[in-house]
């Protein structure tokens, strides 16, 4: 009996949790995935429209427009944190003094919310009242930076407010890469002539290969579910020349009133998803036989 209730008794603690989950996250990806093939207009309709929804979707110029700019924004965005991140952790990885003073400072953005972090930045870019006026205030009337204004580099601004946010992130992840790296292989480098630079190139990074692939998969799904950052910053403008799909979902679900497409465009946004975080599973999974 004794045995018995120790089997079931973690299965009753967990049971509450993994039904309000199964209820609450996979029975509403269900409802919407069903809500895309109706005909749902302002509130939830039940006429079954079958994919008509899709093929109206991938017609409008502003879900082609949003997939370009999540393209430019998720593409800058990963590089640049990958690198910025991967930098920083290689610098702190030197053993410097002021190691405990500047991790918890390139780390202090990500606990922000990027609500906060969007109006910062908007406050900071705004040529009203931010860098461009400070810098005229102070005497450099020739200075201009107005890409928040402008509808071709409005998207860049975007890339600099997330990039800001996560590089400390990354660089945790890498640093911690670097630490896990045995100590012995680098010393047996350093013996043979190895440069520092060549350690790194040669021995370090290539070692490192998971946790690349580890900060593509979590920056990849910040980018494509990004909506806060940019309705703070830009709301989407000027124009629509920061529109990502997130903000476009939001857009035809609750403005325009047009739930069966902003439902279709959900599902496209969890098929994104879904291809990234299934293959990166099956790799890791795979890579581990005792799994």
């Amino acid at each position: 009996m004794k045995a018995q209730l120790q089997d079931w008794l973690p299965r009753l603690v967990l049971g509450p949790s993994f039904l309000l989950i199964l209820f609450f996250v996979y029975g509403f990806i269900a409802y919407t995935g069903y809500l895309s093939l109706s005909d749902s207009k302002m509130l939830p309709s039940y006429g079954f429209v079958g994919l008509d929804n899709y093929d109206r979707l991938w017609k409008l110029r502003h879900w082609t427009g949003s997939l370009k700019n999540l393209a430019i924004f998720g593409g800058l965005y990963i590089v640049i944190c990958s690198v910025l991140g991967l930098f920083l952790a290689i610098m702190l990885d030197q053993k410097i003094r002021a190691e405990g003073l500047l991790r918890p400072i390139y780390l202090y953005p990500m606990a922000l919310s990027f609500i906060v972090t969007g109006t910062a930045w908007k406050w900071f870019l705004d040529p009203g009242i931010g860098l461009e006026h400070t810098m005229h205030q102070w005497g450099w009337e020739s200075f201009e930076f107005n890409w928040i204004k402008s509808r071709t580099h409005a998207i860049y601004t975007v890339v600099i407010a997330a990039v800001w946010q996560s590089s400390g992130f990354v660089m945790a992840m890498f640093l911690a890469g670097l630490r896990g790296v045995n100590a012995d292989i680098i010393r047996a480098a350093e013996i043979d002539g190895a440069s520092r630079v060549r350690i790194y190139r040669r021995i370090i990074i290539p070692m490192m290969r998971p946790v690349f692939l580890s900060a593509f998969v979590v920056l990849a799904h910040l980018a494509i579910k990004s909506y806060d950052l940019v309705v703070a910053l830009t709301g989407g403008g000027p124009g629509k020349a920061t529109e990502l799909p997130a903000t476009f979902m939001y857009s035809y679900t609750f403005s325009r009133n047009l739930m069966g497409i902003g439902a279709s465009s959900a599902i496209i946004m969890l098929i994104m998803i879904f291809s990234i975080i299934v293959p990166y599973l099956y790799a890791e999974l795979r890579s581990d036989p005792k799994r």
